[in-house]
């Protein structure tokens, strides 16, 4: 399959692009494709002749919630690719409250030939999706983050070389980050698993793909690659609850230990050192957090070219 054939014309509208509203809009072949041209541009970062990719492009990025690694990525992907950034922060669009997400997209489709969007709400995302015939990405919601997932299996294939038969432990709450994660990586052949407090219940569609467990040691032990995020983000409630009920699912030194003596300690950030993640383990030589991070760049602009060229 070639990089091409992310540009799927569903019925009833065959000339609409497609869309990356979540992982699972990618079949699986389309992935490795996504991740060989991210490769590709990475490595070509700087010629001139990648300007020609977006040229005369406008792309709409939309953030109701703060970024640092998805908002500046993002736009230097479109400029990098000769493309136009307009960026829109939350409350100069008061999305759902001043205009409603359709009419925002519907606004938005006049002047840009693609938005990106970074929301609270996944439903949201989906409004503005079905209202606009331009391709909508995801930038994060609530309920996935599938241009992190693809950063994330690039960090993997660039260190091993592969990714069919490795082993990856998420230690923590099953959440957005790990959803997007788990799709796309087990159909790669990637073994996933996942430690998480009981009352942080798997949905039953990861159920099924996943190596679940109580303990962390156990998902851990003989992994490839061991990830946890932050236990709270913004808009959660109770945040005393969730941080006692991971305390027990934090990544310190002991608990790498059980992984593969080279296996890699992964972040998507922003960290909070000593609570998710201890600080020897995020700082040390074992992490490829910030190679995660430079890699959403290359990602970012093999989304917008399969979309847009």
């Amino acid at each position: 399959m070639t990089i091409a054939a992310l540009r799927t014309t569903p019925e009833p509208a065959p000339t609409r692009p497609a869309d990356l509203l979540s992982i699972r809009d990618l079949p699986p072949g389309a992935i490795p494709d996504l991740l060989d041209e991210a490769t590709r541009l990475a490595a070509a970062r700087g010629r001139r002749d990648l300007r020609s990719i977006l040229a005369g492009r406008t792309v709409a990025l939309l953030f109701e919630r703060p970024s640092l690694r998805t908002r500046v990525s993002f736009e230097l992907a479109v400029r990098e690719l000769g493309g136009e950034a307009v960026v829109l922060a939350g409350a100069e669009i008061g999305l759902g409250t001043r205009e409603s997400s359709a009419d925002v997209a519907r606004t938005l489709e006049r002047y840009v030939d693609a938005i990106v969007a970074r929301v609270v709400h996944h439903v949201d995302l989906e409004e503005m999706a079905a209202a606009t015939g331009r391709p909508v990405v995801n930038a994060l919601t609530d309920r996935e983050h599938p241009c992190q997932a693809l950063a994330d299996l690039l960090t993997l294939r660039s260190r091993f070389g592969r990714l069919a038969g490795l082993r990856l432990a998420w230690v923590g709450d099953p959440n957005n980050v790990f959803r997007s994660l788990a799709l796309a990586a087990t159909p790669l052949g990637v073994e996933v698993r996942i430690a998480h407090p009981p009352e942080h219940a798997l949905e039953p569609a990861l159920a099924g793909i996943v190596r679940d467990s109580i303990d962390p040691a156990e998902a851990v032990d003989g992994a490839d690659a061991v990830y946890t995020d932050v236990w709270v983000s913004i808009g959660d409630s109770d945040a005393d609850a969730r941080r006692r009920a991971l305390a027990p699912y934090a990544v310190d030194a002991a608990l790498m230990r059980r992984a593969a003596s080279h296996a890699v300690a992964l972040h998507c950030l922003p960290a909070h050192r000593g609570e998710e993640i201890s600080a020897d383990v995020l700082d040390g030589p074992r992490s490829v957090a910030w190679d995660q991070a430079a890699n959403r760049l290359p990602v970012q602009q093999a989304v917008l070219a399969a979309l847009l060229r």
